[in-house]
């Protein structure tokens, strides 16, 4: 039951090879697809020219695509997910879709738009109009797109086949790292049953790959949910089955080295992984409910943590000044800012920085979330009576040239931290402040002499994320008057802002991905007497209002200017 249209459409193929086509339309060169073509003979496996050259980065998806469809006639859509419609979807079985990588778009008077990747396979098509018992027509749209778009769509369904939800992931891919535990009720033999160890695997693998910060595992009333935090930001990845709610957290336990017999009091585990070659650690907390154990993975991609200086975020005068303040000879530098702010990620960029074959970096953290190649990292093990006063204490007696300590949370490590700045060291450290300012009252209401803080002090750098605008939804809008005036405020007149009205590359958010936004306090004469004197935290403030300081909502607000993230997030970042 295929229509005149789409038979017409996957016959009308053009007299010249798609190659030729793409070197007529200048897109790659004579020698670019030689080359290719030897390459596809040359290979153990058998590819379409069009997936070749994509691999050799001669050409992109879109641009062999919307060739590939010109050569067929028939159209071809480069935002497919905009137009499918749900009813549509449903109208082929999920198993089919996927197997098979098509996307209904829309059915009008028994005629079903298709979006396919290859139009000349005449079997396909035939086999859609089977299924659907619809006529078909066909549109050409990119393997990516088709994808993206499906994952957008089918989750909605929670419909999981869990024996199979893992056999896509090459076991070389990913592995765990698993410890021996001794049996102890059935719920374990239960627990390593094949479809939740499939399961959980999925969750880690899929987390990772989405770039998510933690899985919560969340049980309630005759539910089981499972959420991600990607950019801050909480979404429903799935629903497994809810008499799956206690063989999850167990299998989960078994793999971090808990008691799976203890349920009625929260545990703390860890979890190490192998993926695509390199190691991924997992922080396991779970925590005792009224429906059962809630348990939530924090994920360290070392991937994630290691960003260069000049992606931070931060504006070309204040790099250059955060660059002075951490090539200080001696003297204590500061990264506040609540938990998941990226203080630990800009201080690895800060010892990358000034990592040198002459001098010695050591570090003491809680965890060490990166390998940074010639820096000596240490990780405190509290249980063991290694916290960071002790850390610090005896790293003092190895000879460092700069320090690095994961956070400065009582009076013993900012003390020791201060007498080592006092010392003839550089001290970087973390601090849970709301701003800069904070940080310097923070350190005298802990224990520090304000003229200790006044004598080693050099800087204070405080930052939030916001989330930044999807590159690929991206556009221009009109911002509320209320947006427009706070802009104008700090960057004059602007026509228009920016949002994203949201894509499946997205999940629909109009997000992804996220950047900083930051205040730099560096400390003149007169904040240095202030300080000295112990001066109430509004008198540095007013101080420093006074120079025209840039704060973490006006770094904001020029962000958003530019295009890079949304007045919205800005303010959500920085409520006062």
């Amino acid at each position: 039951m295929i229509s005149r249209t789409s038979m017409r459409g996957a016959a009308m193929i053009s007299q010249q090879p798609l190659g030729q086509m793409l070197v007529d339309r200048n897109i790659i060169t004579t020698e670019q697809l030689n080359e290719a073509l030897q390459h596809q003979s040359q290979s153990g496996h058998r590819k379409l020219l069009g997936e070749v050259l994509v691999d050799m980065k001669f050409a992109d998806e879109d641009q062999v695509m919307e060739v590939l469809a010109s050569g067929y006639g028939i159209p071809y859509l480069s935002n497919a997910a905009r137009l499918a419609d749900p009813r549509a979807v449903e109208r082929l079985p999920r198993e089919f879709l996927e197997e098979h990588d098509v996307l209904p778009l829309f059915l009008v008077r028994d005629t079903l738009t298709v979006a396919v990747a290859e139009p000349a396979n005449l079997y396909l098509i035939d086999e859609i109009a089977r299924i659907s018992e619809c006529t078909v027509q066909i549109v050409a749209a990119t393997l990516t797109e088709i994808r993206s778009s499906l994952q957008a769509y089918l989750p909605a369904a929670n419909v999981f086949v869990i024996d199979d939800i893992y056999e896509d992931i090459a076991e070389a891919d990913f592995s765990v790292i698993e410890k021996q535990v001794a049996e102890i009720s059935d719920l374990q033999e239960v627990a390593g049953h094949s479809p939740v160890v499939k399961l959980v695997n999925y969750l880690i693998y899929a987390a990772v790959q989405d770039g998510a910060s933690d899985i919560h595992i969340e049980p309630s009333d005759h539910r089981l949910r499972v959420r991600y935090r990607v950019d801050g930001r909480l979404f429903e990845k799935l629903e497994p089955p809810y008499q799956m709610a206690p063989a999850i957290p167990s299998r989960i336990k078994i793999m971090s080295n808990l008691d799976i017999s203890e349920r009625r009091i929260p545990q703390d585990g860890d979890i190490h992984v192998m993926m695509e070659g390199r190691p991924i650690d997992l922080r396991v907390s779970t925590m005792p409910g009224k429906h059962g154990e809630k348990v939530v993975i924090r994920i360290i991609d070392a991937r994630n943590a290691m960003v260069s200086m000049e992606k931070l975020g931060l504006e070309k005068q204040m790099l250059q000044q955060w660059h002075e303040l951490i090539t200080q000879p001696n003297g204590i530098v500061l990264v506040t800012g609540p938990t998941g702010s990226g203080k630990s990620t800009t201080l690895y960029s800060a010892l990358q920085q000034v990592n040198d074959e002459e001098l010695n970096l050591s570090t003491v953290e809680d965890p060490v979330e990166a390998t940074l190649p010639g820096v000596n990292q240490f990780q405190v093990n509290e249980r063991a009576g290694f916290n960071f006063a002790n850390a610090l204490r005896s790293m003092l007696r190895q000879d460092p040239d700069i320090i690095m300590v994961g956070e400065i949370r009582d009076e013993e490590t900012a003390s020791i931290a201060t007498q080592a700045a006092l010392t003839g060291h550089l001290v970087y450290s973390t601090i849970h402040t709301n701003d800069a300012a904070s940080a310097i009252t923070r350190l005298i209401n802990i224990g520090i002499e304000p003229y200790l803080v006044a004598a080693t002090l050099r800087g204070v750098l405080a930052q939030r994320l916001v989330r930044k605008i999807c590159p690929h939804c991206k556009e221009p809008c009109q911002p509320e008057e209320g947006a427009r005036q706070l802009v104008e405020q700090v960057c004059g007149p602007v026509d228009s802002l920016f949002h994203g009205p949201g894509c499946p590359r997205c999940r629909n958010t109009g997000f992804a991905g996220r950047i900083g936004i930051f205040e730099l306090l560096t400390l003149d004469d007169r904040i240095l007497e202030l300080v000295a004197a112990a001066a109430p935290l509004q008198e540095i403030v007013s101080c420093l209002q006074k120079r025209e300081f840039c704060n973490l909502r006006t770094d904001g607000i020029r962000k958003a200017a530019a295009g890079l993230t949304t007045i919205e997030e800005v303010l959500y970042a920085t409520s006062m």
